[in-house]
């Protein structure tokens, strides 16, 4: 029986992972997470604990996923280091004691992101040294951590990750078209950019752990690029939310996002800015990636866009509003 060890267990990706395999009768299943009861099946062993502090547990995994993170386009620097910095630090640091297992680092496809198109990225594609914002820049911070770990190792960079239990990609943008505070944005050259349905990820990262043998690091996508406003105003249709009626260019979106973000930050306000230029960027340029070496080495996607969002609509109408 093989010994795994998820962090962020009662998040989003870790959540879905412990679910998909939780029946798996070769596996023993152990998840990490900050929440004191994160719902899990009962095969799972749940272990509520603090990353941001050094841990300990009576285990030597044969392979931990770290898959925990402060994923959201707005914070503090002092919350991002914590949660993506120090947290991964404490994470190798339990490797290096426990038998040096496989680690499976998820990074973020944001770590490339320039305010311009970019196209048929590849996981050698330059990084930095300047950063969209605090959590692409502490998750590639997380990465130079990782890459100093001696035992075995790979950082996995999934891409706009969608589907059932969604906390960080969809909500923001569907509580916006219920409140009629979605506009279009105007662009001379529509913005495509690459998704993964989260049952896709999970399969992935259950295939680099059963894999014999990892390239440094691979950007994870469903390798079907769309268009981003398209696929959005699908979403909407199908839920029978309304489409925007406003609209505004790209160029007004950014100066009217960073005045916003600017006046939080003095302010000193509470919450997430209504709109922030990481999210103005989305819909203004192109993100696509190169899939080969991901394919190669870990298969093809086994969940389709097509299929995930069927499966996604069909959740999302079953949530209260």
């Amino acid at each position: 029986m093989k010994t795994l060890l998820v962090t962020g267990a009662s998040g989003f990706v870790g959540s879905s992972f412990m679910r998909r395999f939780a029946a798996r009768q070769d596996l023993s299943l152990h998840g990490i997470g900050r929440r004191l009861d994160a719902g899990l099946p009962s095969q799972v062993v749940y272990h509520p604990l603090d990353l941001s502090q050094p841990f300990d547990l009576p285990l030597c995994p044969d392979v931990v996923i770290h898959a925990a993170a402060r994923a959201a386009p707005w914070g503090s620097r002092a919350e991002f280091e914590r949660q993506n910095i120090d947290a991964t630090r404490h994470v190798i640091e339990f490797c290096r004691t426990h038998g040096k297992p496989r680690l499976i680092y998820l990074s973020s496809s944001s770590v490339f992101y320039q305010n311009r198109h970019q196209t048929n990225l590849h996981e050698d594609s330059p990084i930095g040294p300047e950063f969209v914002n605090l959590y692409a820049e502490t998750k590639y911070a997380g990465e130079l951590l990782v890459q100093e770990y001696e035992g075995e190792k790979t950082i996995l960079r999934p891409r706009a990750v969608f589907g059932p239990g969604d906390t960080v990609l969809f909500p923001r943008i569907l509580r916006a078209a219920r409140e009629g505070k979605l506009p279009v944005f105007q662009t001379t050259t529509p913005a495509v950019g690459d998704l993964i349905y989260i049952d896709t990820l999970c399969d992935y990262i259950m295939r680099a752990c059963e894999a014999e043998k990892l390239a440094p690091a691979y950007n994870l996508t469903n390798a079907e690029p769309v268009r981003i406003t398209d696929f959005l105003l699908k979403v909407l249709r199908e839920l029978n939310l309304p489409e925007p009626k406003r609209s505004i260019s790209i160029n007004t979106a950014w100066m009217a996002a960073g005045i916003i973000e600017q006046a939080y930050r003095l302010l000193r306000l509470r919450g997430e800015p209504p709109v922030t230029r990481f999210g103005v960027s989305v819909f203004a340029y192109s993100k696509t990636f190169n899939p080969s070496r991901t394919i190669s080495d870990l298969g093809l996607p086994s969940v389709s866009v097509s299929e995930g969002l069927r499966r996604f609509i069909a959740w999302q109408k079953d949530q209260p509003c």
